[in-house]
């Protein structure tokens, strides 16, 4: 999990893509789970606040822009 500094100080359009890649793994997570195959069930929960997170930096990002 990336620390919200970090993920302040990158551009929308990487911050973009690392939700889509998180929303991958959230999808093959959700299928492991059921499959009764998931190891480390925290891993789903910790994937899930790190894509609000970046929704959230997004949403105030756009907020300030649209502001200027």
């Amino acid at each position: 999990m990336k620390k919200i500094k970090d993920l302040r100080s990158q551009k929308p359009g990487e911050l973009t893509a690392l939700e889509t890649e998180l929303k991958k793994e959230s999808f093959n997570l959700r299928f492991q789970q059921a499959g009764g195959q998931l190891k480390n069930t925290a891993r789903r929960r910790a994937v899930r606040r790190e894509i609000a997170q970046i929704k959230t930096i997004l949403a105030a990002q756009a907020k300030s822009k649209k502001g200027e």
